[in-house]
């Protein structure tokens, strides 16, 4: 296995019924080395069904108990008595083998021989022994700590004795962070001894890189910070996240005690109970919903009064963690921008879609000279297109959809969580989908929520507007790689003071109170 190739190990994939795992495994290009160097961290992060990943790794352990069972028998604590029997004669190399025999008969039946097995002591002290061989090599691999070979342009700079400037010192901690997570067989936590160690290292091979003493401290952290982002991809992993609220490892919270967890418990059943009692009431609301939802001509005000008698009950369920597939299936109206707006709405008394306008028209001459979006292909492909346009209304709308679509760069969040352009939506949070975004013709704003397509909407104001609501409206958690876009545009859609912008008036968006 350890030679094999990325196809042979898709192969063994499908062979193993493993065969939706196909297409992950070869876009991270797992060959047979990288497979049997898999740890249950990477593979919870490779594999997102829990039954898969247990049966991936079932599969890997009993490959490398079958491999030590076979190599086992040639290990290299027997040739020495064996080569010293062949030098000898043949008649003291009868006895030496009718001793070593005798010797083995405790640890190895001879049934157990005859099938070239090993007593299950022996594979227990064996593998005792390569696990505190494991645990010493993390241990002592900092004391004798090598520096990696870094690429030509950094080893110049520091032959040169130049201080480094922030690219440079990526470049750095880039290479380190490579490096230790290669000493540590591709564990993403190192210990506090093994960063001091790291960083002492490249001071005392480097000492100009000690800026006023204080440069252990910037490089430890630096080099923190490079783990921490590398370990980001998992914070928002469904799975990890699942494991968070189950077991209620956060940080900065202490772990509920048995009777808070009972009281929840029972809080939620009771929710549950309470829907279920008040849906003999609710039933005929929710029959005409469905039936109304199909209709080519609505009945909209008798559908504003409807959604208004049943919110009482929507926010019980939506409370209760219920599938948002069956809240959806039950309200179906809430897939319409307009009353998912409305219900927005009725929850916080904003107009959002008038305050998102206001936001996209205020900021998007900022947000498109930012220096962290001047040379992004979006903003290039929108100044090659503004030439073709003389229109200002045109204009105007070009500049706010580059605007939609460069937000979360602007604020170092990750896009793919925000907006997906003419690709696939691969997150279940809810995210815009945009095609054709400067082609005014063709061009589409869709709203996913959970994978799916919730609705279609008009423009980039609509769309935008959407996606916040949906996060309000169905109690989504903001994922943590786009909470720094989402904060923004809540303070300034709340009229929250923003040290970074100025608050917005209610009289400048025209501020309406909820329909009853």
């Amino acid at each position: 296995m350890e030679a094999w190739s990325v196809d042979q190990v898709c192969s063994w994939l499908v062979e193993k019924n493993l065969g939706e795992l196909v297409h992950r495994f070869q876009e991270e290009e797992v060959s047979g080395a990288a497979l049997l160097a898999l740890n249950d961290r990477m593979v919870q992060q490779l594999v997102k069904k829990i039954g898969h990943q247990a049966v991936l790794m079932d599969l890997i352990k009993k490959y490398k108990q079958k491999s030590q069972g076979l190599m086992s028998p040639a290990s290299p604590k027997e040739p020495a008595p064996l080569l010293q029997a062949a030098a000898a004669p043949e008649d003291e190399q009868s006895s030496s083998l009718a001793n070593c025999g005798e010797q083995t008969v405790s640890f190895c039946p001879a049934e157990n021989l005859d099938n070239r097995l090993i007593d299950q002591r022996v594979l227990k002290q064996r593998s005792n022994m390569k696990h505190a061989l494991v645990r010493n090599k993390a241990l002592q691999w900092t004391k004798s700590y090598a520096l990696p070979e870094f690429p030509y342009d950094v080893k110049c700079m520091l032959a040169e004795q130049r201080c480094p400037d922030h690219s440079m010192r990526i470049r750095i901690i880039e290479f380190l962070q490579a490096d230790m997570t290669k000493y540590l067989e591709g564990s993403l936590y190192p210990t506090t001894q093994q960063y001091n160690e790291v960083v002492n290292a490249l001071l005392q091979a480097h000492p100009f890189l000690d800026e006023d003493g204080c440069g252990f401290f910037l490089w430890k952290r630096a080099l923190k910070d490079r783990f921490k982002y590398v370990r980001r991809p998992i914070e928002d992993d469904e799975q990890v996240m699942r494991n968070k609220c189950k077991f209620g490892h956060r940080r900065g919270q202490t772990r509920k005690s048995l009777s808070d967890i009972r009281f929840d418990e029972i809080k939620i059943v009771q929710i549950k109970e309470e829907a279920f009692c008040l849906d003999s009431e609710v039933d005929e609301h929710i029959s005409w919903f469905q039936q109304e939802y199909v209709k080519i001509e609505k009945d909209w005000r008798e559908i504003d009064k409807r959604m208004s008698q049943t919110l009482q009950i929507r926010r019980k369920l939506i409370g209760s963690r219920a599938p948002l597939k069956d809240i959806l299936n039950m309200f179906p109206f809430l897939k319409c921008p307009y009353q998912l707006f409305r219900e927005f709405q009725l929850l916080t008394r904003t107009d959002i879609y008038k305050k998102t306008r206001h936001i996209l028209e205020s900021y998007s001459e900022n947000i498109l000279t930012s220096f962290s979006v001047v040379d992004n292909p979006i903003n290039i492909v929108l100044q090659e297109r503004m030439k073709q346009h003389t229109d200002e209304n045109m204009l105007k709308y070009m500049k706010m959809t580059a605007t939609c679509l460069l937000l979360p760069n602007v604020f170092g969040d990750d896009p793919s969580l925000f907006v997906i352009v003419n690709e696939k939506v691969q997150v279940s949070t809810p995210v815009l989908e945009v095609k054709n975004p400067f082609n005014i013709d063709v061009c589409e704003f869709s709203l996913y929520l959970e994978k799916e397509k919730l609705t279609k909407v008009d423009d980039c104001i609509t769309g935008l507007a959407a996606l916040i609501a949906a996060f309000h409206v169905f109690g989504i958690q903001c994922p943590t790689r786009l909470s720094q876009t989402l904060n923004f545009l809540e303070t300034l859609i709340f009229d929250m003071h923003s040290p970074h912008f100025p608050s917005m008036k209610e009289k400048d968006v025209g501020f309406q109170h909820p329909v009853t």
